[in-house]
């Protein structure tokens, strides 16, 4: 999602490491994709949205094998609600807009922030397979 040109991302922090996301999360049971998608966001952030279309698949392979997640990242138009100073999810530690140029300096999982910024210059060509992007814990 995209607040006065900026990136909405969560920022997590392990240890003394801090790292960012997209929001989002898992699928409970019974939960369709898009209504997991926008309860996350909300929880995450206090805004509301409205899933415009995916623009990326990508695997997140632990190379010991103990975890293998699938990412879908959708674009999402902002509807209504406001960033919150306190999200509901405790792995939260604030929500940051970063401006599409600076993401390349943050430690993003997965890794996709030239994806992300091909997204936010209208450069994709649809939904796009990024294939498999494995970053390491702290």
């Amino acid at each position: 999602m995209i607040v006065d040109g900026k990136v909405v991302l969560a920022r997590h922090r392990a240890g003394a490491a801090t790292y960012h996301l997209l929001p989002g999360g898992g699928v409970d049971y019974r939960e369709t994709v898009e209504d997991a998608l926008l309860r996350e966001i909300a929880e995450e952030t206090g805004l509301s949205a409205r899933l415009v279309r995916p623009l990326f698949i990508s695997d997140t392979i632990d190379p010991a094998g103990s975890r293998h997640l699938v990412n879908i990242t959708f674009l999402a138009e902002v509807v209504g609600g406001a960033i919150t100073a306190d999200p509901q999810d405790d792995r939260v530690e604030a929500i940051d807009l970063v401006a599409p140029d600076d993401l390349g300096s943050l430690d993003l999982r997965p890794p996709i922030a030239v994806a992300i910024q091909r997204a936010v210059s209208g450069d994709t060509p649809g939904c796009e397979y990024l294939g498999s992007l494995f970053v390491p814990g702290p």
